[in-house]
């Protein structure tokens, strides 16, 4: 039996995941982390587990996928705090897709008659019922659609969780370590960091994000582009108490248990500038304000900029890269969403050997073809 770790590039919510799905099973596991685990794109997101509003129409399989790692959500999120002893907030309000004009009540009806042709569980309100609902929202709005079965969490108690319950499990973390290469082999694969060490593994996984296309030596270079969003953080003051979350063309705003209002986010293809800019935050805040005018008194708590890891077609990268390199990449605006169907599949496949019909679509094989070398 192999001595060596399974060695994990990233310390976002998908290593993170991955990392104590894969302890919990007995392997031993490594996580490298560049800057602090959590602290890029899991760090800046909303939390919201949405795949009704998230995913287009022309995507069904990341769709399916999408659906599938919902419904797996609650049962995840109870053995993740009972392993760890920390809140992950899973929160059940639902969410309101908010037409503030008629140009957006039109695409949202195209939204909802697709939800409804799948089968789901939304309804369209009339403008004076959504208020009913939700009575902080604009006074004039053309209409809304309801998804009760909306979820979110609060991101920053999920990365929180998921690093206790990798150390629990036996795994170990090593921070502000860059890993700049890879090694693919079948039996002994190994990574080498920014100060020069080399460390053999039983299996290494890239899940570094937006900067997973820029690890060198994997025979092919990952699609990756880094998709910068900015978001700000209100405090809810009373009377002020926003309960769903709430979606519009321009913005998004999710309350927090905590008391923080996250609304967001942009997206700019800006390479790897994470600087917070006055036109993100006035574009947002102009957003924000169209849905819930109720926003303008609340005191500014933080403005903060992450980087979504976005491939070629949008969709993640999950499988076998190379010999003994597995990829667990590219998850766009979805990563805390499908944080569960990922650790758990890409984990059946480390441990097992299997691809299973949730990973199949996803494979780095529709990328190999039309890559270059690194």
């Amino acid at each position: 039996m192999s001595t060596r770790p399974v060695c994990i590039v990233g310390g976002g919510v998908i290593g993170l995941a991955l990392g104590w799905e894969l302890a919990r099973a007995g392997k031993r596991v490594l996580l490298l982390e560049r800057d602090r685990v959590g602290r890029a794109a899991s760090w800046v997101s909303a939390g919201m587990l949405a795949p009704d509003a998230e995913i287009q129409f022309e995507e069904p399989e990341l769709y399916q996928f999408s659906k599938e790692s919902l419904r797996r959500w609650p049962d995840y999120a109870r053995a993740l705090e009972e392993a760890s002893g920390v809140s992950v907030d899973l929160r059940t309000e639902g969410a309101l897709m908010v037409a503030p004009d008629r140009d957006s009540a039109e695409a949202y009806r195209r939204i909802y008659r697709f939800a409804k042709e799948q089968g789901l569980n939304v309804e369209w309100l009339t403008g004076n019922e959504a208020l009913e609902l939700e009575p902080f929202l604009a006074p004039r709005l053309v209409g809304a659609m309801h998804a009760p079965e909306t979820y979110q969490v609060d991101n920053r108690r999920l990365i929180e969780a998921l690093r206790v319950a990798l150390e629990r499990a036996g795994g170990e973390i090593r921070e502000q370590v860059a890993v700049v290469a890879v090694e693919p082999d079948a039996t002994r694969p190994a990574v080498r960091t920014a100060e020069g060490e080399r460390i053999e593994a039983e299996t290494v996984v890239i899940a570094a994000g937006a900067w997973s296309g820029q690890i060198e030596g994997l025979g092919w270079k990952p699609p990756m582009r880094p998709i910068k969003g900015q978001v700000i953080l209100l405090t809810m003051e009373p009377p002020f108490g926003l309960r769903y979350v709430v979606r519009g063309p321009d913005a998004y705003l999710v309350p927090k248990s905590d008391g923080r209002l996250i609304v967001g986010a942009t997206m700019e293809e800006m390479g790897f500038d994470t600087r917070v800019t006055a036109g993100g935050l006035y574009k947002l805040l102009e957003g924000a304000w169209e849905l819930v005018p109720g926003i303008y008194d609340l005191p500014v708590r933080e403005v903060l900029a992450g980087l979504r890891p976005g491939t070629r077609d949008n969709r993640p990268i999950l499988g076998y890269g190379a010999p003994g390199i597995v990829l667990a990449t590219g998850h766009y605006r979805h990563g805390i969403l499908l944080t569960p169907i990922t650790a758990q599949e890409v984990a059946r496949l480390i441990l097992t050997g299997e691809t299973s019909p949730w990973l199949a679509p996803f494979s780095p094989e529709r990328f190999l073809t039309a890559s270059t070398p690194s």
